[in-house]
């Protein structure tokens, strides 16, 4: 599947990012999901996908040395480079390829604490990238990016829940099915996770609206862009709500969705400008 053909709970380098920043965007999300698909798609042994991840990652560091690299989702970073933006370097992009690389081995999380951690890696990063190149520097600002940033990728492992079960890996921790007294071992099952699940949604919307005081440190299109990528997740989680916390079923973002994403997106809004005065 090309980079380009993912489904996603939100806007990618839509035209309400800003032109001068819009091939930028492109480009960062092109090079996360070629790494994402180079740990988790196909039929490649975890050696050859371990082997792939360090091969980017030593292509990334010879792209912010100033050399040339092989790679063409790293080459396609150029721009971003050479653009010279406070808060973009070699960092963020190696972080996202540590996340990538713990995915090829590591398929179950025994606490809240250590999903926490593969997300400020495996998300994270974008956000604090956005961040950098709309000049946003404000210390609130990166913790509710962050926020943002680990609710939508929480968002995306309850959606994908069944599916990830159906590979192997499982992303509830486990210290939760012991909190629960149910097993990890038929998930996702209905509704003996059915609890469990709303747990997991309940909290993660609480996260996901800590983030939305971003809002006041963005401007003009781009703060539209963040306020349905907000609107967004916060609608997954109300379709999984819908289907009783069964994520057998996997909800997904429709046409007929706009007009309860304006909604969501609006209510984000006013919340953000509540939280200013």
């Amino acid at each position: 599947m090309a980079v380009d053909q993912h489904y996603e709970n939100f806007p990618v380098a839509s035209l309400l990012v800003p032109r001068g920043i819009r091939g930028h965007v492109a480009a960062i999300y092109r090079f996360a999901r070629h790494a994402d698909d180079v740990a988790d798609e196909g039929d490649a042994t975890p050696a050859a996908r371990m082997a792939a991840l360090d091969s980017l990652d030593v292509d990334v560091q010879r792209l912010f040395n100033g050399e040339r690299p092989l790679a063409p989702t790293v080459s396609g970073l150029t721009s971003v480079r050479d653009a010279n933006i406070t808060g973009v370097s070699e960092l963020p992009f190696r972080a996202l390829l540590s996340a990538f690389r713990q995915d090829v081995h590591t398929h179950r999380y025994e606490s809240y604490d250590q999903l926490l951690d593969y997300c400020a890696r495996s998300a994270n990063p974008v956000g604090r990238l956005m961040l950098a190149l709309v000049a946003v520097q404000h210390p609130d600002a990166a913790r509710q990016s962050d926020a943002i940033c680990t609710a939508l990728q929480l968002i995306n492992f309850w959606q994908d829940a069944g599916l990830d079960a159906s590979r192997g890996r499982i992303y509830v921790p486990l210290e939760d099915f012991k909190q629960f007294a149910v097993t990890s071992e038929s998930f996702p099952s209905f509704p003996l996770h059915q609890a469990l699940m709303q747990f997991q949604c309940d909290r993660t919307e609480a996260l996901m609206r800590s983030g939305v005081g971003l809002l006041n440190h963005l401007s003009g299109r781009f703060r539209v862009e963040i306020a349905f990528t907000i609107a967004g997740g916060l609608r997954i989680l109300e379709k999984i709500a819908a289907n009783n916390f069964d994520v057998r079923l996997r909800p997904t973002l429709r046409w007929y969705d706009l007009p309860r994403l304006i909604y969501l997106a609006t209510s984000a809004w006013l919340d953000a400008r509540r939280l200013s005065t």
